[in-house]
């Protein structure tokens, strides 16, 4: 679900691609525990941000943005245990670890100007 002018929607679709492409690499080869988790938190990220644009209120903006925010955190986690148990590769790893970090910039910035703002 793209949209054309609303780039954070846009880079959390596309994150969460790559997400679900490195899940099914890892649970392709063991069925992979940390792969369920990484799902569930890199993909949410876009679903919070979708959830955020539909808000009936201020305060119902700020949390969905701010659920958002911290499934980027919680997937920081799991990306890194996977890189540091060697589960990835660092290539692998930098890539989408500096989206996540991307993404978590961007909506700590619009949460403390929603926040400001309030």
């Amino acid at each position: 679900m793209k949209l054309e002018n609303n780039p954070l929607q846009n880079k959390s679709y596309d994150f969460a691609l790559r997400i679900i492409k490195l899940s099914k690499k890892l649970a392709n080869n063991k069925e992979f525990i940390l792969s369920k988790q990484l799902l569930k938190s890199g993909t949410s990220i876009g679903a919070n941000i979708i959830e955020a644009n539909g808000a009936i209120s201020k305060a119902d903006f700020s949390s969905k943005m701010s659920i958002a925010y911290k499934e980027c955190l919680e997937t920081k986690y799991w990306l890194s245990l996977l890189k540091d148990s060697g589960e990835i590769k660092e290539d692998e790893f930098v890539l989408l670890y500096d989206e996540a970090d991307e993404l978590a910039k961007i909506l700590f910035s619009i949460l403390k100007t929603t926040r400001i703002n309030k």
